[in-house]
């Protein structure tokens, strides 16, 4: 159709009025069926909900509590009538105190410079009215999701306010020299122990894992003299140790040269206490057969005397009494040609 313009003459406004088709509206079925698909989608969506393996759905019904789910697929009524909180209670979390650390892209861990709560945080008293600087991560488990999502209105705060009460209870009870250098082991065990307590009396539903203390310092103005005062105290535990080792090396050395003395002293008594039991049998067994026959033992004596004693006396000559000279009776051998010559 040819578009006319202001110059062509008299519009026909009904041909074009005639021209533009009414389209028919939509019928009853058409739109209850496609009421139908909107509610099975809004179901769908509002309805369904999936619970991963370290979570439980805890569903509320207009606010109140009416069951927990566990780990997969789940339905529910549709919002507003039902809602569902996902609580991640076997995933372990940490919580920071005194600073801040900051995820980086490539994964690193990095640490706020400064952070004006986070110091707040650190800053406390010691029992012996001094300051110290005192950083720490608490490691926590929901153990009751119900109690954590129901008992207290803001149970994150909550459980930062408490695990700061507790800290700063304990080092409130221990002077700046423990909590610096050889009470931290122990602060950190009490406190946790003390968060733990209030943890159970609060009802909040969370179970303390480890607390650990990071970083433990003096204020800056006083930290070069506490490092001074550290390097001697790691200096003498030094010495100690080297003294020990000293000790344990020396001592049983002494103790093993104290013992084998004492082993061969015994030795050599029981050597001579057999010796002189066996010369005292061996006299008596003598004894026993003098007795029997005393000419022939006492010959025998003489004679086994005389085969020990004469080879070790040289040349001998035995003469009788009777004899007028003994001239015929010398060079009897070489040996004793040779003597006279």
């Amino acid at each position: 159709m040819a578009r006319r313009g202001w110059g062509d003459g008299p519009i026909d406004i009904e041909a074009q009025v005639a021209d533009f088709r009414v389209p028919k509206p939509p019928s009853p079925a058409t739109i209850r069926l496609f009421a139908i698909v909107l509610g099975v989608l809004f179901l769908l969506v509002t309805g369904y909900y999936q619970i991963e393996p370290d979570e439980v759905g805890v569903v509320q019904r207009f606010g109140a509590h009416v069951r927990t789910t566990d780990p997969g697929p789940h339905l529910k009524l549709p919002w507003p009538i039902e809602t569902v909180r996902k609580v991640p209670v076997q995933r372990q979390l940490n919580m920071e105190f005194g600073f801040r650390s900051l995820r980086s892209a490539a994964g690193r861990t990095q640490y706020a410079a400064s952070d004006a709560e986070a110091d707040a945080e650190a800053l406390m008293l010691t029992g012996d009215l001094n300051v110290a600087t005192v950083e720490w991560i608490v490691q926590y488990r929901i153990s009751d999701p119900v109690k954590y999502l129901f008992k207290v209105r803001d149970p994150e705060l909550t459980f930062r306010y408490m695990s700061e009460a507790a800290m700063r209870k304990v080092v409130g009870d221990h002077s700046v020299d423990e909590v610096i250098t050889v009470g931290r082991e122990e602060i950190a065990r009490l406190a946790k122990v003390e968060l733990q307590d209030l943890c159970n009396r609060y009802e909040i539903g969370i179970d303390v894992q480890q607390l650990v203390l990071q970083d433990v310092n003096p204020p800056d103005p006083v930290k070069p003299a506490f490092n001074e005062v550290n390097q001697a105290i790691q200096e003498k535990e030094r010495a100690t140790n080297e003294a020990w080792a000293d000790y344990n090396k020396e001592v049983p050395r002494a103790k093993g040269e104290a013992e084998q003395l004492v082993r061969a002293a015994e030795g050599y008594a029981t050597e001579r206490v057999n010796r002189a039991e066996g010369d005292a049998k061996r006299f008596e067994s003598m004894y026993e057969e003098y007795r029997k026959a005393p000419q022939v033992t006492r010959r025998r004596l003489y004679l086994e005397a005389m085969g020990r004693i004469a080879p070790k006396l040289g040349q001998q000559v035995v003469v009788d009494e009777q004899a007028k000279s003994v001239l015929p009776f010398l060079q009897l051998s070489a040996a004793g040609k040779e003597k006279q010559q």
